[in-house]
C-alpha cells in the first residue's frame, strides 16, 4: 500500500494541530530575557525569548499587550505565559504571549520608574518650569473623590485655618481603570472653565501601589505639566511617591498637609499685621520724640536770625529777577519800537499823499469815480478833478498830447523847479 505524500501546507497544519492539543504547550509559563524586540506600526509586538543555550521567537498582540502597565525593552528578563503554536506559513513554532511581567520586579514598579525616567528628560520635572503657589488663594479647586477621607481632611484644615478661603469640589475616581483619565480630564476643564480658580490640590488617601496608580499615568501627568493654575499633589501617605509628585508645582506629603500648605493661617496673618502696626508706630513715635526735643532744643533768637537771613536772601533774588525782568521788557521794547519806525518809513514811501506834496497830483474821473492814469481815458470836453496837497480842482479838458511832448514840457517844469 502506497502512503500519500503530504503538502507542506498539510504538514504545517497538523504540526500546529498536534501542537494545539497539548496540554503542557497549551498554558506554559516561561521566563528568559528580551532579544530582538520590535513594536510594530500594527501595534504587535514582536521578539525573541532568550537564556544561555537557547532561544525562541515570541509574538504578542496588540490586544493583549496594551494591558502591559510597562514597556518591554531589550536585555529585560520577563516571565510569560501563553501557548506554542506553529505559523503555517513559514513553517516555524513561536509563542503566542498572553501576558508579561518582570522577573524580579513588580509590573507596576518597572512601568514607574520607565515613565519617570522619560518625563524627566522631556523636562517636566525641571524646577524652573514649577509655578508659584499663591500666598493667599480666594479660591482652591480639591479633585478628588466626593467620599473619601482626603476631601473631608481638606476641607477640614483649610476652614480651621482661614474661612476665607472658597473651595471648588470637583469630583473624580481616584482608582480604578478610569481614575486616571478623569483626574487629567478635570485638571484640563478646570482650567479651561474657570478664571476664579487660584489653586488645585489633587490627590487622595494612602493605598497600595494599584490603589494610587491613577496619579502615576502619562496623560495625568501631562495635565498637570500644561496647567496653567499652580498645583499642589498630595497622594497617599508621607513616603508614598507618585509621578504627579514630581510634576506638580509642589508636593504635600498628604492631604492634610496640602491643605496647610495652599491657606496661611488667618490667625498668623492678623499677628503679623499687628507686629508690623506695633513696630510701624513705635519708630514714628520714636521720630515725633526726636523732632520734638531738637524743637525745645532750638534758639528762638537765632531761629529768627535764621529766617530772616532766608528772607533778605529771597528778597534779593526777586530783585535781581526784577531787574532783568525789566531789562529785558525794555529790550523788546526797543526792538518793537524799531520795526515800527521801519514799517512807518516804508508806508511813507508809498503814500500817494507824499507824492503830492513834492508837486505831483492825481487825476481822477468824478462821473466815473476811477483814477485816470493815461490820455486814452480821456477825451477833449471831459470835466476832471485834480487833488492837490489842500483840495481839489476841477477842470474841462481842452487838449491831449502824446507822451513825447509830455515828457518834455515835464523836463522843462523839472529845470524851473
Amino acid at each position: 500500500m502506497r502512503i500519500r505524500a503530504l503538502t507542506v501546507s498539510e504538514l504545517n497544519k497538523y504540526i500546529k494541530k498536534v501542537l494545539s492539543s497539548d496540554p503542557i504547550l497549551n498554558h506554559i509559563t516561561l521566563k528568559g530575557e528580551i532579544s530582538n524586540f520590535k513594536a510594530h506600526g500594527s501595534g504587535h509586538f514582536y521578539l525573541s525569548l532568550k537564556d544561555k543555550h537557547s532561544k525562541i521567537n515570541c509574538v504578542m498582540f496588540k490586544g493583549n499587550n496594551v494591558k502591559l502597565k510597562f514597556f518591554p525593552e531589550n536585555g529585560m528578563q520577563v516571565i510569560v505565559k501563553g501557548y506554542i503554536s506553529t505559523y503555517e506559513r513559514d513553517g516555524q513554532y513561536q509563542m503566542y504571549i498572553e501576558e508579561m511581567e518582570p522577573d524580579g520586579i513588580g509590573a507596576l514598579h518597572l512601568a514607574f520608574e520607565q515613565l519617570k525616567i522619560k518625563l524627566k528628560k522631556e523636562g517636566l520635572f525641571d524646577p524652573d518650569k514649577k509655578l508659584p503657589i499663591p500666598f493667599f488663594p480666594k479660591k482652591i479647586a480639591v479633585v478628588t473623590s466626593p467620599t473619601g477621607a482626603a476631601i473631608r481632611d481638606i476641607i477640614s484644615v483649610v476652614t480651621r485655618r482661614n474661612n476665607y478661603v472658597d473651595i471648588l469640589i470637583y469630583p473624580v475616581l481616584v482608582q480604578g481603570e478610569n481614575a486616571g483619565l478623569e483626574i487629567a480630564k478635570a485638571i484640563d476643564e478646570i482650567n479651561k472653565n474657570f478664571t476664579d480658580i487660584d489653586l488645585i490640590i489633587i490627590g487622595r488617601g494612602g493605598g497600595s501601589l494599584e490603589e494610587l496608580w491613577a496619579f502615576n499615568e502619562n496623560n495625568v501627568a501631562r495635565s498637570i505639566y500644561l496647567s496653567k493654575i499652580p498645583i499642589i499633589s498630595a497622594v497617599g501617605h508621607e513616603t508614598d511617591y507618585t509621578i504627579a509628585d514630581f510634576v506638580a508645582d509642589l508636593r504635600a506629603p498628604t492631604p492634610s498637609a496640602a491643605a496647610e500648605l495652599a491657606v496661611p493661617r488667618i490667625l498668623d496673618i492678623k499677628y503679623t499685621l499687628q507686629t508690623f502696626y506695633d513696630k510701624i508706630n513705635f519708630s514714628l513715635s520714636q521720630i515725633l520724640k526726636e523732632k520734638r526735643n531738637k524743637l525745645i532744643q532750638v534758639d528762638e533768637t537765632k531761629l529768627q536770625i535764621h529766617l530772616q537771613s532766608k528772607v533778605d536772601e529771597k528778597r534779593q533774588t526777586i530783585d535781581i529777577l526784577q531787574k532783568d525782568l525789566l531789562n529785558h521788557m525794555h529790550m523788546r521794547l526797543e526792538k518793537s519800537k524799531t520795526r515800527l519806525i521801519s514799517s512807518i518809513t516804508k508806508l511813507e514811501a508809498i503814500n500817494p499823499l507824499s507824492t503830492i506834496t513834492r508837486g505831483y497830483s492825481i487825476v481822477f474821473d468824478e462821473k466815473h469815480q476811477r483814477t485816470i492814469n493815461s490820455i486814452e481815458k480821456i477825451n477833449k470836453g471831459d470835466c476832471i478833478n485834480i487833488m492837490l496837497t489842500d483840495g481839489i480842482a476841477s477842470c474841462i479838458v481842452t487838449k491831449k498830447e502824446k507822451e513825447d511832448y509830455f515828457f518834455e514840457r515835464i523836463s522843462k517844469f523839472e529845470i524851473k523847479q
